[in-house]
């Protein structure tokens, strides 16, 4: 008996399958490619972020034991002398003087040295400044250690100041004693052996009574003993 030779229809349908089996064959593994792809940049990630949450730790445990080892004090201010070499007033509420200040301040941190930049000073009364800021040389304060400072304010630069200043003033100097507040500004850096810390703001008080009385120039008599609000 004869075999029955397969027809073009037979054929076609034969190719088209295979073809059919080829192609999904192509996408299985295609898709087993994509998925393993994607599952090592999963890892990758995964493995980056615990390694950034490492060092972060680290950084955070490390910086806890500086701070617990070191712990920072504030330097303290002092103001030990004063002297007034000029202060007039205008009827035009305008006043010009000359005023020197000796500060001593006292960093007690046993391992921390203190760097100051950008300082300067400047003087008030009634909070209303009466002198122009004026800009001091950078100053290290090694650990544990005094340093003192004398600035010369005003300079007879007139500046312009409100009626209450000019009345409380002449008050003042009937009485013989004047309200007075030195302010002094600037940035600090702690650093500890090799460590520096970042900058911060400094904004140093310090609030006077001084005797003082129309006409008597130079060296003014402390009321007290002033200290000095420090802010960082």
């Amino acid at each position: 008996m004869a075999e029955e030779e397969p027809t073009p229809k037979a054929d076609h349908e034969a190719q088209t399958k295979l073809i059919e089996e080829k192609e999904l064959s192509a996408k299985k593994s295609g898709s087993e490619s994509a998925m393993t792809s994607d599952s090592k940049s999963d890892g990758s990630r995964r493995l980056i972020c615990s390694i950034i949450l490492i060092i972060l730790l680290l950084a955070g445990v490390t910086t806890l034991i500086v701070w617990l080892v070191y712990r920072p004090h504030k330097p303290r201010f002092t103001v030990v002398g004063a002297a007034i070499y000029e202060l007039n007033t205008t009827a035009q509420s305008v006043m010009t003087t000359t005023m020197q200040f000796t500060i001593v301040t006292r960093n007690s941190n046993k391992r921390l040295s203190i760097f100051y930049d950008h300082l300067s000073a400047y003087a008030s009364y009634r909070n209303q400044a009466i002198t122009p800021a004026v800009m001091l040389p950078d100053l290290f304060h090694d650990k544990k250690s005094t340093v003192a400072l004398s600035p010369i304010l005003g300079g007879g630069v007139a500046v312009p100041v409100s009626l209450e200043v000019v009345n409380g003033l002449v008050m003042d100097e009937a009485y013989g004693v004047v309200g007075l507040r030195l302010v002094l500004m600037g940035r600090l850096r702690w650093k500890a052996g090799a460590i520096k810390s970042g900058k911060y703001g400094v904004i140093v008080k310090c609030d006077m009574l001084v005797g003082f009385k129309k006409g008597l120039l130079g060296q003014v008599p402390l009321l007290g003993s002033p200290g000095c609000d420090v802010d960082i």
